[in-house]
């Protein structure tokens, strides 16, 4: 070997160890961040996942009952009111009394804390947040499950900091963020979705450094590995698996974008209306609150009988829309339906997310669309499927403005990643149109208007002590 060679051979063989070397030297994480981080996503894995269990065991529990024991002894529709309304009664009770920040979705109230601007009293948030959502949520009510989700892994971020009691505002945001990310993760099979979450949607609030980014990364595949050991690793909606649309179709894609941009900044204006109505019949006094609630959850469990298309998240409801059980004209009223529905479920100020009703809505609007375009266009082979799923993401990038975040979720909860061109075609035109006509982000127009009231909350709960 001449020596030329042995100077080559013997740099060949320190670059491996000198390359890991200077990556340790610059990698200034402290080792203790990401084994908290770690801690945190599984803590919020095991709670979002038996929040799911729960909610489903009280759903499956009150129709046995109703079924097999109680319709024997009082009418089946009076059974029906009386246990729902009970159940709302829980959650409302428990919000009201305990922890009015675990009230509705509760994703605003983890960007406030990111901010700096809203207090984490994981104590309270953690058991209302969990018990008072399995009782609006099991209630038949239309909620969705991963708002709580994500407000209790950003309650356990910040319990895991106290705890350790970390002193350092980088640390503590790091893991209130990562708690989010897993509390997503664990609710929807979905952790790229979970990480571009916190990365997209509240990228005002989050911190962007490397330290934060390994944290959120670890929380979310640790609180989905959680998930999957214990529900398993099939998609959480499960449809047909469909081939990409030919590319003359993308234009109706993108007509459906501009559809649902219009929409989303509709809608966003709607749920902060509905909001300000509910405050005006309750003004805040418990009773008043507590009343209307239980009427709420009483008026879904007669509806749970009749009309079961108009109640709960409607995750259930997906597949059978895109298995071709309703028509175009069916699928419209029930579109109609379920925003007036999710309006006033939402509205009301229960513990529970928006997230499931948008993507019941985003599925409605669109196969009822594909189907009319498949009338109109025959010639392009297109199944009416493809955009069930293009308006799931598309409804969520116009009314949380995430788009990436949109088209993730919906991938990973589908299992249809054939799909991503017309997906980015759809959510790109509802974001587009929806920034065009000057619609602000859901949760930063739920955040405002939190802030706005908490003053007044906090004069109002004395006195009804």
């Amino acid at each position: 070997m001449t020596k030329k060679e042995k100077i080559k051979h013997s740099l060949l063989a320190r670059m491996p160890k000198d390359a890991i070397n200077q990556f340790l030297s610059k990698d200034k994480t402290p080792v203790s961040v990401l084994l908290m981080s770690l801690l945190v996503g599984i803590l919020a894995g095991l709670v979002g996942t038996y929040f799911e269990l729960a909610v489903h065991f009280i759903s499956e529990t009150r129709t046995e009952w109703l079924k097999s024991e109680i319709s024997h002894t009082v009418p089946l529709w009076l059974a029906a009111f009386l246990i729902s309304g009970f159940l709302a009664f829980i959650g409302y009770f428990l919000v009201h009394r305990f922890a009015p920040e675990a009230a509705g979705s509760g994703i605003p109230e983890i960007e406030g804390a990111m901010d700096g601007i809203r207090p984490v009293r994981w104590w309270r948030v953690l058991p209302v947040k969990f018990f008072g959502g399995m009782g609006a949520l099991g209630s038949g009510m239309v909620l969705g499950r991963e708002g709580p989700t994500v407000q209790m892994g950003g309650a356990i971020g910040r319990m895991i900091t106290d705890i350790f009691r970390i002193k350092n505002d980088d640390t503590k945001h790091s893991l209130l963020a990562s708690g989010a990310a897993g509390g997503l993760a664990a609710a929807f099979n979905a952790p790229l979705a979970g990480i571009m979450f916190v990365v997209e949607e509240m990228r005002p609030q989050f911190r962007y450094s490397l330290i934060s980014i390994k944290a959120v990364i670890i929380a979310s595949i640790s609180a989905n590995i959680v998930f999957r050991m214990i529900k398993g690793q099939d998609a959480v909606i499960t449809m047909p698996q469909y081939a990409p649309p030919e590319l003359p179709a993308l234009f109706l894609f993108l007509l459906l974008g501009v559809l649902f941009g219009i929409f989303g900044v509709i809608f966003n204006r709607l749920v902060t209306f509905s909001q300000d109505m509910f405050t005006k019949i309750h003004k805040h006094i418990r009773s008043r609150y507590l009343l209307t609630g239980t009427l709420i959850g009483g008026t879904f469990g007669l509806l749970l009988l009749y009309v079961p298309e108009l109640t709960a998240g409607g995750i259930w409801l997906i597949p059978h829309i895109t298995n071709g059980d309703y028509g175009a004209g069916f699928l419209l009223l029930l579109f109609l339906g379920r925003i007036l529905t999710t309006l006033v479920c939402f509205g009301s100020g229960a513990p529970g997310g928006i997230f499931a009703p948008m993507l019941a809505l985003g599925t409605l609007f669109g196969y009822a669309f594909g189907l009319i375009a498949r009338s109109i266009y025959p010639e392009l082979d297109i199944d009416a499927g493809m955009f069930a799923i293009a308006g799931m993401g598309a409804l969520f990038a116009a009314t949380v403005r995430a788009p990436i975040t949109g088209i993730l979720l919906v991938i990973e909860m589908t299992n249809n990643y054939y799909l991503i061109l017309p997906l980015i075609t759809t959510c790109l035109g509802a974001v587009i149109f929806a920034q065009m006509l000057g619609g602000q982000p859901i949760y930063s127009q739920l955040l405002r208007r939190s802030l706005k009231n908490t003053k007044l909350r906090q004069e109002d709960l004395p006195d009804q002590q």
